[in-house]
């Protein structure tokens, strides 16, 4: 029927819980009473980021080092869309997160950006700009 959330494990609670309020605004949801491991619910629209406290599960935190590719959206990504793309960054840069790439036509009418979050996953947020992006740059393989 749809995507209703995406888990991430994090090494650091905290600082993650702190990225995800403050740095993408995201709203902080309760989670189920029977839950006794560590983690952190946030909405996104009708989608929810479920983070997982690594010391609580089998599981690594980080996306690995996907190289130059990540700067493209060349990797794997989580990415949202946002009405502001200029506010958006804003708020990146008032919590010290830098972009990793664009921004950059996407080609089919939207601008994005790439960035990464405190356990090295990458995200995109991006804009519905409506012009004609026929003039976008190619975007080729990105390999090695």
């Amino acid at each position: 029927m749809r995507l209703q959330h995406c888990g991430l494990v994090v090494s650091d609670l905290d600082r993650s819980r702190h990225f995800y309020a403050e740095a993408l605004g995201l709203e902080e949801v309760p989670r189920p009473s029977n839950f006794t491991f560590a983690g952190a619910w946030f909405r996104a629209g009708e989608d929810e980021i479920h983070l997982l406290a690594e010391a609580d599960t089998t599981g690594r935190a980080g996306g690995g080092d996907p190289g130059p590719s990540a700067a493209y959206g060349l990797s794997s990504h989580l990415a949202f869309e946002v009405d502001d793309l200029a506010a958006a960054c804003a708020r990146l840069e008032e919590n010290g997160v830098a972009l990793i790439g664009g921004p950059m036509p996407r080609g089919d009418g939207f601008v994005q950006v790439f960035f990464r979050d405190p356990d090295g996953y990458v995200l995109e947020f991006f804009q519905r700009t409506g012009e004609d992006q026929s003039d976008a740059p190619a975007r080729v393989p990105i390999r090695g």
